[in-house]
Order: C-alpha cells, then structure tokens, then sequence
C-alpha cells in the first residue's frame, strides 16, 4: 500500500514516518497491509531530502498540498492512507488571516478535490485540534459540546472537518478527522502555536535554557503525548469506517492538567534549579486564546472507539527525559 503524509517535515509528521517505517505495515480498516511507499509531502525541501535518504520507503513530494504539480502526483500515487498534518499553527493564522485560510481552509478543499480522480476513496486521517472548541474560562467540557471557536485557527480546522464529514458522505474518501490535544512535549524549537509554551517550560529548563511563561499558573491544559499522538493515528487508521456511523470526527482523550501542576512536578522531579529556568511574561494575546480553549474534555466516544490517554503527567515528563537519554 502507499501513504501520503502531509506536513512530513514536522515533528509529527517525522514521528510518523520513523514509526511506519520500523514497522513496515499498518493495519487499514482491519486488515494489515505491507508499506511499499511513502510520500512525504512539505515545503521543506532539505527536511524530506533527508527524510528520503534516511528511509527507504519515502518518496520526497516537494510543495504545497494544493500545488497542481502535488495533487498530480498524489494521484498518480493512488495513496490508500492520507495523513493530513500540513498546516499554518494558531497563532500564525491569528496573526495572518489569508496564510491560514490558503493552507488550511483552501490546500486541503484542493486535496479533496483531488481525490474525486483516485480509482478508490482512501481513507483520510486529518489532524483538527481542541481549538474548535470555546470556552468561558478554560473549564472543562464535554465531547457533546458543539464546537464555537474563537481564533481563526479553530474556525479553519473546524471547516476542515466538515469537508471530511461530506467528502465522506459522498464516497470520496473515508475520513477521520482527529481533534488532537495540545502536544507536548514537543521536540526542536518553539513554534508559533499559542500552545508552544506548554512544550517551552519543560523542553528548555530540562535542557538548561530559560522558557517563558505568558500566562497564568491556573490554566488549565488537555495535553497529550507525542508518542500518544502517534499512536492514536495508527489507531484510527485500523477503524472500520461503519463504526464511526457517520459522524467522522473525534475528539481525542488527553489529560487535564494545569500549569502550575506541570510546574510543581518539574520542581519536585528536577529540583529548584530547573523550576527557576521558568520566567513568567504575560502575554494578553496568548492567552485569550489559551483560556478559550477546554482545560479537559470528557471523551468516552473516543473511549469507546479505543484511543485511550497517557497515563499522568510524569509520564510525558518520563518520555521526553528518555529522548534526551537523561536518567531519572
């Protein structure tokens, strides 16, 4: 079978393409099928140069998703499995309105589009977000809860999915649209995510440098792993698609923690030294976006589908060590 990942060059999608990789095959609606490639779709041409050097199953498909050249080649491909991460980040598409809307609202109406030419709908795993979501102040919600962004970026993933949910409905392909958790812990540098900081204030104390904190120790967060990420990908990916009855979005499980529990825990698993690194700058913009959005979510759709949550906080903590190979 062949894979396209869209965003190959990010973090996740590089995850994704190590984890298909070392396995060498996925199990697609039931049944567990070979790998013989992989298309690896970014802007990023020196980051798929390298992921093609790296993994013999990746074929580099340098461009923009809605570049003519891309669909044509996808096409061609005739890709069983879409993974479709390629996006502008929340607070980008705060910043820019039309960048947001041409990579998240118009390159992935392209892709579907596109698709209508494939001899067979493939099922499309597209990564929405929490940010659907709107809240008064950060409370906890339910899975039922209709979704009412408040940023561009939660308006556009929700468009997003609503285009899985038809294109679904009209046999283009069979979706999944995942409404992923914040992430974290993030590897690399931060990003423009209004998130980013929940990744910051572990990834750079733990490596020595200082994070900023822009906002208050009260928010609360729904947080899932990397790894967990990953896993709930493949998880979806083996779903038959008449268990999802119709209704192809899911909000994903993740864990609920506030920012002063995930600093308490530095503290106590790392020492006063590292807490310190920790610099608290407000930042108002940040966080109305972060306070709009749930800080848990009660999910026993997706329970009941099977993706289950990590375990607690140190566990996120224990993973992240682990790739900097530090001892505990």
């Amino acid at each position: 079978m062949r894979i396209l990942v869209t965003g190959a060059a990010g973090f996740l999608g590089c995850m994704l393409i190590d984890r298909l990789s070392a396995a060498g095959s996925i199990e697609l609606e039931g049944e567990q099928h070979q790998i013989h490639e992989i298309l690896a779709c970014d802007v990023a041409e020196d980051s798929l140069a390298m992921l093609e050097a790296t993994y013999p199953f990746v074929r580099a498909l340098s461009g923009g998703v809605g570049h003519p050249d891309v669909l044509c080649a996808v096409v061609a491909a005739q890709p069983d499995l879409i993974v479709h991460l390629a996006a502008v980040v929340s607070s980008a598409a705060e910043e820019d309105f039309g960048l947001g809307l041409r990579v998240n609202v118009e390159e992935t109406m392209a892709l579907i589009q596109a698709l209508e030419a494939l001899s067979s709908p493939p099922v499309v795993i597209f990564s929405s977000s929490v940010a659907v979501f709107s809240c008064a102040d950060n409370e906890v919600i339910q899975d039922t809860t209709p979704p009412a962004p408040r940023s561009s970026y939660g308006a556009q993933k929700m468009i997003g999915e609503i285009l899985i949910r038809d294109a679904s409905r009209r046999g283009i392909l069979r979706g999944r649209s995942l409404r992923l958790p914040t992430i974290s812990v993030r590897p690399g540098k931060p990003n423009r995510a209004a998130s980013s900081f929940a990744s910051g204030i572990i990834r750079e104390p733990l490596t020595g440098q200082q994070a900023v904190l822009p906002v208050g120790r009260e928010v609360r967060l729904h947080l899932a792993s990397p790894d967990r990420v990953v896993d709930h990908v493949f998880h979806a990916a083996a779903l038959k698609q008449s268990a999802l009855k119709g209704e192809t979005t899911i909000t994903l499980p993740g864990l609920s923690v506030s920012v002063g529990e995930i600093l308490d825990v530095m503290r106590a698993e790392e020492g006063d030294g590292v807490a310190q690194l920790v610099r608290p700058v407000p930042d108002a913009a940040v966080a109305a976006i972060v306070k709009s959005w749930p800080g848990g979510i009660e999910t026993p759709r997706a329970e009941a589908l099977g993706f289950r949550k990590d375990g607690g906080f140190r566990d996120l903590l224990e993973q992240f060590r682990q790739t900097l190979s530090m001892p505990v």
